[in-house]
């Protein structure tokens, strides 16, 4: 695989990562609400989730849930139904006036354990970096070439800019915890950041398979 498919591959995925979605709302609501730790933690369980979407998809799974109608409704509805428990999860947090002051203790009762499943659980249901791998692993894996190899590459390149990417949305949100200080401030923030987990998830109810 040569330098200029892997700097293309990893342009597009920096524009399809960069751009806000679940997995970026979560890290944000991370870097507001806990640490950098979390963020940390949050970050790596998503990118193993990508790897497990990655590694469907190039076995050839990713193609049959696209290909069958019913194995794809009941992800798409799997992964919709978890995003709007983290949407009403946010909005139950807004209604406490409190929250800021007991942002700490919070952060300190909730486990790692409890942070990475969530973000795994979170990428692991979404369809969606399915239909992206489907559609682009073809346009840059030479069929002449090792497989396994070009895999390698390409998804290592997608969970390091991934990774990355989450990682910046959480030290930047962090940093401007100043900003939400004030607890109806963290409180707007909560209302809608549950908001868009559960317009997200409404929204994946919409997405169609290949043979919709």
């Amino acid at each position: 695989m040569n330098t200029e498919k892997v700097l293309l591959y990893a342009l597009v995925s920096f524009f399809y990562i960069v751009s806000p979605g679940p997995a970026v709302f979560l890290a944000i609501k991370n870097g507001v609400t806990t640490n950098m730790k979390f963020v940390v933690l949050s970050s790596l369980a998503n990118i193993l989730g990508l790897f497990l979407l990655s590694s469907i998809s190039i076995l050839g799974l990713g193609a049959l849930l696209l290909g069958s109608a019913m194995l794809f409704t009941a992800m798409k509805i799997i992964g919709a139904l978890y995003l709007i428990y983290l949407g009403i999860k946010q909005f139950l947090h807004s209604r406490s006036s409190f929250f800021f002051e007991n942002k700490r203790s919070s952060m300190e009762n909730r486990s790692y354990r409890a942070c990475f499943i969530e973000s795994f659980v979170l990428a692991a249901t979404n369809p969606k970096p399915i239909l992206f791998f489907v559609a682009l692993f073809p346009q840059f894996i030479a069929t002449d070439q090792p497989i396994a190899s070009q895999f390698f590459i390409l998804t290592a390149t997608f969970m390091v800019i991934s990774f990355s990417v989450l990682c910046c949305y959480g030290y930047i949100f962090r940093s401007a915890i100043g900003v939400l200080s004030e607890p109806s401030m963290l409180q707007w923030f909560h209302r809608i950041t549950g908001g868009l987990f559960v317009f997200m998830g409404m929204s994946l109810l919409k997405l169609k398979n290949s043979q919709s």
